[in-house]
């Protein structure tokens, strides 16, 4: 099947009609991969988001397969939340195909590319911070989202307001380097967003990690506190989606980074 740039360049040559264009774009927008999945091609383009294969809840095999599919249509393939059998399956049947694998054991993430598949920069300029160590994990996956989509990010870990003192630095790094957003990942009460919201100038998109106990555990506690914040500026994602704040905050700084002087 022709790719959306091929059937462009045959409308603008003349060679199909504007009808048979459209015919083709229909089927372009899903491919099924046998009964397993529906694939969205054309998302990054359509979006600016690439398409991302939740690897949650499926069999190891059926998420190499869909992988496969993906790097063989769009040269690229992003798992999330890939567990160990995950992972060990995706680089059995892959790793020896001559593709690249980027696994991030942190993230849990696994990308997946062609050799001559590059990420273009698109000169949005994302900052990520987390209050404590444990909210690496959820912070990894929003850095990688972010970044293939282009965005060159800075990611400062471990600043939280138990140790105040421990954000001005960081805090002064990213705004140094004139970023579109910044991603707070933070769990408890979420102190740490509605702070640095206060003191910056551009959006900023709280994460709410599931890095709590008691009342209000996994994270219930800190998402109600993030969503009564009285920082205006601030937008929250779900518990624990780093995929969802690196897409959000990439979609900002990128926007900004087309119409920047």
């Amino acid at each position: 099947m022709s790719s959306l740039r091929e059937v462009l360049d045959k409308v603008a040559k003349g060679r199909i009609s504007a009808a048979e264009a459209e015919k083709i774009l229909q089927l372009l927008v899903i491919e099924e991969v046998g009964c397993l999945a529906k694939l969205d091609n054309n998302r990054e383009l359509r979006k600016g988001i690439p398409e991302i294969v939740l690897a949650e809840g499926k069999t190891p095999d059926d998420v190499a397969e869909i992988s496969k599919r993906m790097v063989a249509k769009c040269g690229r393939a992003i798992v999330s939340r890939c567990g160990k059998e995950h992972i060990a399956t995706i680089r059995g049947a892959l790793g020896a195909s001559g593709v690249k694998l980027e696994i991030n054991d942190k993230a849990k993430m696994v990308i997946i590319k062609n050799s001559d598949f590059s990420v273009e920069p698109s000169g949005g300029r994302i900052g990520i911070l987390t209050a404590g160590t444990s909210d690496i994990p959820v912070a990894e996956e929003a850095k990688l989202i972010a970044q293939e989509m282009g965005c060159v990010v800075t990611a400062i870990y471990d600043v939280g307001v138990a140790g105040i003192h421990r954000l001005l630095e960081p805090l002064k790094k990213i705004l140094a380097g004139d970023a579109d957003a910044i991603v707070v990942v933070a769990g408890r009460e979420g102190a740490l967003a509605s702070v640095v919201c206060g003191l910056v100038d551009v959006p900023v998109i709280a994460v709410p990690t599931s890095n709590s106990y008691g009342f209000g555990a996994k994270g219930v506690g800190t998402l109600m506190a993030m969503l009564q914040s009285c920082s205006l500026g601030l937008a929250v994602v779900n518990i624990d989606s780093g995929v969802a704040a690196g897409a959000v905050s990439a979609l900002i700084a990128n926007r900004a980074a087309k119409f920047r002087s």
